[in-house]
C-alpha cells in the first residue's frame, strides 16, 4: 500500500482539517511490569519448561501498520485504527 508523506485530515485539537505529515510508529519495548509479563514470567518459570507451544502454519500474509499524523499547525499528533497490509510504503 502506497500513501503519501502529508495528507489533509481533520485535527482533534485544532478541530478543523488541516495538513499532517504521516509516519509509520514501530513497535516499542513492552514494558517488564506490566501484568501479563509478570503472569508470563511466573507461569514459565521453574519445572516444567516453556508453557506454550509455537503456533502451527505460517505466519499471516499482513502485518499491521500503525500511522501518526502530526499536525502541521499545532504539531501535535494522533493515531487511528492500524490497517492491515502486505506491503507499506510512504511516497512523496
Amino acid at each position: 500500500m502506497k500513501m503519501p508523506r502529508t495528507i489533509k485530515t481533520y485535527c482533534p485539537y485544532c478541530e478543523t482539517h488541516t495538513v499532517h505529515d504521516v509516519e509509520r510508529v514501530k513497535k516499542k519495548k513492552a514494558s517488564e511490569l506490566k501484568w501479563g509479563q509478570r503472569r508470563f514470567r511466573k507461569v514459565t518459570a521453574g519445572y516444567g519448561g516453556f508453557p506454550r507451544p509455537k503456533p502451527e502454519g505460517r505466519e499471516k500474509p499482513t502485518k499491521r501498520v500503525n500511522i501518526r499524523y502530526r499536525c502541521t499547525e499545532c504539531k501535535k499528533a494522533h493515531l487511528t485504527s492500524c490497517i492491515r497490509a502486505k506491503k507499506f510504503e510512504l511516497t512523496e
